[in-house]
């Protein structure tokens, strides 16, 4: 007999250990759908930036005396 409520003992409290961690894991993923969740649209707008050519003043580049990618003398 005092083998079987053992059993049962080890039983319960792994079925009590199991319960405690899917709580936990649970809590924790309230917690975070809570502290973390989508707080909607944010407040700055940044506006696309403009990379043509011809719409953005920071995308345009003197030309060079020579066909190279480089500066140099004569494009070296």
């Amino acid at each position: 007999m005092t083998a079987t409520s053992a059993h049962e003992t080890s039983t319960l409290k792994s079925w009590f250990i199991i319960s405690l961690l899917v709580l936990l894991v649970l809590f924790k993923g309230v917690l975070a759908f809570t502290v973390i969740g989508d707080l909607g649209q944010p407040d700055w707008d940044y506006r696309p930036v403009k990379d043509i050519p011809a719409e953005s003043p920071y995308a345009v580049y003197d030309l060079l005396p020579y066909q190279q990618h480089v500066r140099g003398d004569k494009g070296e």
